[in-house]
């Protein structure tokens, strides 16, 4: 199957030439609950976690980025819905990450400002790769010197050493007009994932080499984020619009970098 391309079809339509077990990664990020205007494209979810089972490698990983809207007064719930459906389909609810928006457009009504989104990751048996996200981790500890004093008593020597340790699960990002990518076309979709975003979790997840794979490309982040960490990818976007955007967000960046 051709990598490198964003085919304009339903996701079903691109799945369904896939052999089974066939890609490392997917990221993506549904139309949910009506919050984005898609064109007027709905998806069919539970055919589309089915297939996402068949064609994810054992050890492979798919992130599935959602939230929910707010109907008469309450949250839907369908991000905790979708994540049951897709442990139904065999997947293991391997970890949920927070997607945390450090500057949300401010929200009406009798709750919190809503700041976050679930970016659940579920595998397909064990994750094949694990590349953890570190920050230094700096720590006092006392270590014993063992040579005693003049007066026979223990000589403590207080030591500061320099660790890594992985971060948290979740993730702050700034997001908006030149925060979320500097290509100002892609804001001529109505929502775009932060690029670090993606970077974070295609590190994560996959080596250089491996496929990546987005059922709901929009913009082509995903996309370009693969491209440029040399990672083979594929795209699917039903909506012929937002595959024009991205094509030609993509256009330096094929041209320069060929995997």
């Amino acid at each position: 199957m051709e990598t490198s391309i964003i085919y304009n079809e339903n996701c079903l339509q691109t799945m369904a030439k896939m052999p089974t077990n066939f890609v490392d990664l997917t990221i993506t990020s549904p139309p949910y609950d009506d919050l984005r205007n898609y064109n007027g494209f709905h998806f069919d979810f539970e055919n589309i976690a089915g297939e996402l089972f068949r064609i994810t490698k054992i050890g492979g990983i798919v992130i599935w980025i959602v939230g929910d809207a707010t109907k008469d007064g309450s949250e839907t719930g369908t991000s905790f819905k979708q994540a049951l459906y897709f442990m139904q389909c065999g997947f293991n609810l391997h970890d949920t990450m927070i997607y945390y928006k450090n500057n949300p457009m401010p929200t009406a009504g009798k709750r919190y400002h809503q700041h976050f989104e679930y970016m659940f990751a579920f595998s397909k048996g064990q994750p094949n790769t694990f590349n953890p996200i570190t920050e230094n981790c700096k720590y006092n500890g006392l270590a014993n010197m063992k040579n005693r004093g003049t007066k026979g008593d223990l000589n403590y020597k207080k030591i500061e050493r320099t660790s890594e340790k992985k971060v948290g699960n979740v993730f702050f990002y700034s997001i908006g007009g030149g925060i979320s990518t500097k290509d100002t076309i892609a804001y001529e979709h109505p929502a775009i994932f932060p690029e670090q975003l993606v970077s974070d979790q295609i590190k994560t997840w996959t080596n250089e080499g491996d496929l990546v794979y987005d059922c709901f490309m929009g913009s082509g982040t995903t996309a370009k984020i693969a491209q440029l960490l040399q990672r083979k990818w594929i795209g699917s976007e039903i909506s012929f619009e937002y595959v024009e955007i991205a094509n030609r967000r993509l256009e330096n960046y094929l041209q320069t970098l060929p995997l």
